[in-house]
């Protein structure tokens, strides 16, 4: 397709100043009113986004925000208010949470974090794209996806194409000396399409996410990919119940990792809601696995230079040679569990910090996809799945999937309408990845093979 021109970003959306100057005087005027501590967070967000179907505009927006928030701590007690009034009067918006905190329940382990924690030498991560797409070329983009998604014989109709592309950074500022502030810029596109006729339709989807434009997938690949998935879908039978051998596409691998995150997340582990809380030292997963997270990553999708308490972010084991090491954590939580902050606080203006995971994946293994199917006789290859069915609280798992069935080690005719089942300890137990690794959204595994699941069809 015609190249076309991006537009430099706006050299006023690049500057933080202000923002720090507002979050620092939050501070300031926190302190004055009666904090014993506080930090201030200003988060910045700006986005154009185009949706086209049947070769039509369909939506286009833009969007460009500020917003300010402000955490207190009075004693073990702390309150949170924001605004997007980033030029308002801080004295009042300071006074009102400081009012709030002295209301608000003791919490003992409430805090900013250990000075000694505190990023000092922010890496550049190469966040920041310095140009962003006309909405022109947007347009382009999705088009581009949506001719080559319907000229894909089989595909019958569009479920529409997008494209979009912004920036987004954080500032913080704390009373303990702490000042840092960071932009990443983001990228995406993305196509649905629908296969067959009447009540015979399949649908699937392909979708790339990058934070500079030079790494995004060529539309042509996504449309391409997206039809002939759905085409792929077409036709589908249902199998007998039994148990088979799994094998988790990339495209739904990672969500194996993300809830393995879930239960591992510090938060979790306090509540003691987390059927891993007892697991710390075990070994979850055969010997060679390993799960990392991290923040550090160049232009990773969820890197960042420092957390949202001014943590320095590091790489992480989480799963070192199939053993549990690490939860994720916060001050907070940290200090509740009497550990060290993983440096893992995410926050939002409007909230606490609490943990969450940023770049996590699954190391790649040795054996290419197709070695992971060829002595499979009898077996299940999940392309998609539905629902939210993985209770990490007790580990029970179930979800509903569609894919391909596996016949003597090859992939044979589409199924749906089933559902995958057994227990979270079982599945990292008997997990084997393939060598495919690919890092293409915040969560990353490669093509994954489970034994023994239940495949619940007929």
């Amino acid at each position: 397709m015609p190249a076309l021109a991006s537009a430099p970003v706006q050299t006023s959306l690049f500057d933080q100043t202000a923002l720090t100057n507002a979050a620092a005087r939050l501070v300031e005027a926190a302190r004055r009113a009666g904090a014993d501590a506080a930090d201030a967070v200003a988060v910045r967000s700006m986005s154009l986004s185009v949706e086209v179907r049947d070769g039509a505009v369909e939506e286009a927006e833009r969007s460009e925000n500020d917003d300010i928030g402000l955490r207190v701590l009075v004693g073990g007690r702390q309150a949170m208010v924001s605004t997007n009034d980033t030029k308002g009067d801080p004295a009042t918006l300071a006074a009102r949470a400081v009012a709030m905190a002295r209301v608000a329940p003791e919490d003992r382990f409430a805090g900013l974090a250990d000075p000694g924690a505190l990023a000092r030498d922010l890496p550049d991560l190469d966040l920041i794209d310095g140009e962003l797409p006309t909405p022109a070329r947007l347009e382009a983009l999705a088009h581009a996806a949506e001719e080559t998604a319907l000229a894909v014989k089989g595909v019958t109709k569009s479920g529409g194409a997008s494209a979009s592309a912004g920036i987004g950074g954080l500032v913080l500022v704390t009373s303990h000396g702490f000042s840092g502030a960071y932009l990443a810029s983001h990228h995406n596109l993305s196509m649905m399409a629908i296969a067959g006729d009447g009540t015979a339709m399949e649908r699937d989807y392909d979708f790339s996410s990058a934070l500079h434009a030079a790494d995004l997938e060529d539309a042509e690949k996504i449309g391409r990919s997206a039809g002939e998935r759905a085409v792929r879908r077409l036709n589908p039978r249902k199998v007998a119940t039994g148990r088979f051998p799994v094998v988790f596409d990339p495209h739904v691998a990672g969500s194996l990792v993300g809830h393995l995150a879930s239960a591992v997340n510090g938060g979790s582990i306090v509540r003691k809601t987390s059927f891993l809380m007892e697991k710390m030292g075990e070994r979850l997963f055969a010997p060679g696995i390993r799960i990392i997270d991290d923040p550090l990553r160049p232009r990773g999708l969820r890197s960042r230079p420092f957390d949202g308490e001014g943590v320095a972010g590091r790489p992480l084991a989480i799963i070192d040679d199939g053993v549990l090491r690490s939860w994720l954590l916060d001050s907070t939580t940290g200090r509740e569990l009497g550990l060290r902050t993983t440096g893992h606080a995410q926050r939002g203006v409007s909230s606490a910090p609490s943990p969450g995971a940023t770049n996590l994946h699954l190391a790649p293994g040795d054996k290419p996809p197709h070695a992971l199917i060829a002595d499979i006789a009898q077996g299940f290859y999940v392309m998609d799945l539905i629902g939210m069915g993985a209770n990490t609280v007790t580990g029970d798992y179930s979800r509903g999937a569609a894919g391909l069935w596996i016949e003597n080690g090859t992939l044979g005719f589409p199924v749906s309408e089933v559902t995958i089942a057994g227990h979270l300890r079982d599945i990292f137990a008997n997990l084997e990845p393939a060598n495919d690794l690919v890092f293409r959204y915040g969560i990353n595994a490669p093509t994954v093979r489970v034994e023994g699941l239940t495949v619940a069809g007929e």
